[in-house]
């Protein structure tokens, strides 16, 4: 609650030392953590912002913690996921969670939805909630929560990450601005790529994941001085921190219900023009390029169309680096014409989708070829397992 009645909240002696450098802090103080003790805050996602803010809003003593979660812990989560540890991958994102909230603040409640987040789930699950905290990671989910949040007047805590940037800020809170008025529309699909295909420096999940749990303690103990109604921005290669204004938008259309999320990011129509292309563009498994590996490259040319960084973790044999925005501007499409001489193309990327769009591009210069379904990751499971996977 974030007016709570303090007169019936009570911390016993082991909370008075937990939380001894809150209370003698003169803005904290007994009744503010009485006032943290009696809150709760909702987090959407335990992945890369999820992880830190949790440990810290358990640390500062939130008395009720709900986690959004339906993912299980992957090898490559730990490199900036901190909240989960080995012994945790391949199980439940949320568990893991818990199980760590509770060796940090046993006085925690901890309330776990594996559940994907979505316009018929959303009002039930945030509506006991004082506070909602945005820790995903993809557009139509981040419009969902900000809909939610409008329509139940709860604020959102909004945050995001991609290589060496990150944002932050409060919307919904007090009259301040919302998500729409920072992005009024979705960008297309695809345009905007994910941490698994850019990359991301994993403390910097911790600098802005701990900057949204900040927010949410000082909205707790009522501070006046929160993000809302300005766009924190971080830099952490060059160790610089922006701000910007953000401002309601009156010409904003009304928030009066939840609506399909995934249709307004454009998702399915990504995803038929995706299997179009796909189905346009023959296919050979890696098994059958294993074959004609073996039996001599002379008639063919191996084309990998990922980034320079993935093709030194990983490659196939006798591969060509080609990468797939150079293929887009077209300085690719000649060096691949350049290398085929008259040769079967054919092309791969991490599984399969990149080479695709690539390959499509090149019939359009008339350039036919090939693509390993699966791509690299395939290779490593099928094929080569000592080849890494990332």
């Amino acid at each position: 609650m974030l007016n709570p009645n303090l007169q019936e909240i009570e911390l016993d002696k082991e909370e008075f030392q937990r939380y001894s450098r809150h209370i003698i802090l003169p803005e904290v103080g007994l009744d503010g953590q009485k006032r943290l003790k009696a809150a709760s805050v909702l987090c959407i996602g335990t992945g890369g912002l999820g992880s830190p803010l949790l440990l810290y809003l358990a640390a500062a003593g939130i008395g009720c913690i709900g986690i959004v979660d339906f993912d299980i812990v992957d090898s490559s989560n730990l490199q900036r996921q901190i909240i989960h540890g080995t012994s945790w991958v391949g199980k439940p994102k949320i568990q893991s969670a818990k199980d760590r909230i509770l060796q940090i603040n046993p006085y925690c409640q901890v309330n776990l939805y594996e559940t994907h987040l979505s316009s018929e789930n959303a009002l039930e699950i945030l509506k006991p909630y004082d506070i909602v905290i945005d820790g995903t990671d993809n557009f139509p989910t981040r419009y969902l929560t900000n809909d939610a949040c409008v329509l139940l007047n709860k604020p959102n805590i909004y945050g995001s990450i991609f290589r060496f940037e990150g944002q932050a800020t409060v919307f919904n809170y007090q009259g301040g601005p919302n998500y729409r008025d920072l992005y009024p529309e979705p960008p297309p699909p695809g345009m905007v790529p994910s941490c698994a295909e850019g990359g991301v420096l994993g403390v910097l999940c911790g600098i802005i994941g701990t900057i949204q749990a900040t927010e949410a303690i000082k909205i707790v103990l009522g501070a006046e001085n929160t993000l809302s109604g300005r766009l924190l921005l971080y830099n952490a290669w060059d160790m610089k921190f922006r701000e910007l204004i953000l401002r309601p938008n009156p010409e904003r259309p009304l928030i009066n219900k939840l609506i399909d999320y995934e249709q307004f990011c454009g998702i399915p129509q990504a995803q038929a023009v995706e299997a179009q292309e796909k189905a346009t563009v023959p296919e050979i498994t890696v098994k059958e390029l294993k074959k004609l590996i073996d039996h001599g490259t002379g008639t063919f040319v191996l084309i990998d169309v990922r980034n320079v960084n993935e093709y030194e973790i990983a490659k196939i044999p006798g591969s060509t680096l080609v990468p797939l925005p150079d293929i887009e501007d077209g300085k690719g499409v000649e060096k691949i014409r350049g290398l085929s001489q008259n040769r079967k193309v054919i092309a791969h990327c991490k599984t399969g989708r990149r080479s695709a769009r690539a390959l499509g591009i090149l019939k359009e210069k008339g350039i036919i070829g090939v693509n390993v379904k699966g791509g690299i990751t395939a290779w490593s499971k099928e094929v080569d397992p000592d080849i890494p996977q990332y």
